[in-house]
């Protein structure tokens, strides 16, 4: 991966972690870097960034959040509401989303859409706001 990339997605995610930008503001500047999509996964605690045949994993510093088997989409659905209110910052999102069951989820930049996943293979696919 080149560095230009590489630096722009290390900036992202401290971005999000910090509550600086919110998701839209972020898939935008991945985009623009050429990430296709990207992997979080709370139970390895990384998330892995693609950009072609390129990737990227940096550690996710997730809340230390038991993830219940039973995979709650309400609650999911809730958290990502408030995250698209500007309400719930990724910390929060983060901690929401687990306790709902999701063991993390799919950034299909280019589909315009994210795949969340609980521990049996339940799924959520939410598509970008328009």
């Amino acid at each position: 991966m080149n560095p230009h990339t590489a630096d722009i997605i290390d900036d992202c995610l401290q971005a999000s972690l910090s509550g600086a930008r919110h998701f839209g503001q972020i898939v935008a500047e991945l985009a623009a870097a050429g990430v296709e999509s990207y992997f979080a996964d709370y139970r390895a605690r990384r998330t892995t960034y693609y950009a072609g045949p390129a990737q990227r994993t940096l550690a996710l510093p997730a809340p230390a959040v038991d993830i219940p088997p039973r995979f709650d989409a309400g609650a999911l659905v809730d958290a990502i509401r408030g995250a698209q209110r500007g309400e719930v910052l990724y910390p929060e999102f983060m901690a929401r989303s687990m306790a709902a069951g999701c063991v993390g989820y799919m950034v299909w930049i280019g589909g315009r859409h994210v795949v969340y996943m609980g521990r049996d293979g339940q799924t959520h696919i939410e598509r970008f706001p328009s």
